[in-house]
């Protein structure tokens, strides 16, 4: 029994892990900014880490996947709070953005083609 609770253990990963994995730029002091975390469970439902012995954060896979998705919505993609909420709080929106996502990157690349085969008809 205490070998299986070991193994579920191990899943979970501190809120300092967490920001390592999420690359969070540490201050000056070297401090990483779990704060960054935290407000993000307060905006966002969907993250909710297990809080056990006196109130110590674990956060599983799944909860790491959307952290990762969280971030990379708004520093990447420079999303609003408001934009990624409504995006996570719609799973068909979700399915929908992949969808126009792989649908726009492929005419892109079609667009790319007919440009370079243009433009070997004219080097012939």
């Amino acid at each position: 029994m205490s070998k299986k609770m070991d193994k579920s253990e191990n899943a979970y990963k501190t809120i300092g892990e967490v920001a390592k994995i999420l690359k969070l730029q540490a201050n000056k002091k070297g401090n990483l900014p779990t704060h960054i975390i935290r407000f993000w469970e307060t905006q966002f439902k969907q993250i909710k880490p297990k809080i056990l012995n006196s109130n110590r954060r674990y956060y599983d896979e799944k909860t790491i996947n959307l952290l990762k998705k969280v971030k990379f919505l708004l520093k990447e993609q420079g999303m609003t709070i408001n934009g990624v909420k409504k995006i996570l709080n719609s799973e068909v929106s979700l399915k929908l953005d992949e969808m126009a996502d792989k649908s726009i990157k492929a005419e892109n690349l079609k667009n790319k083609l007919v440009k370079i085969s243009k433009i070997l008809k004219e080097l012939k």
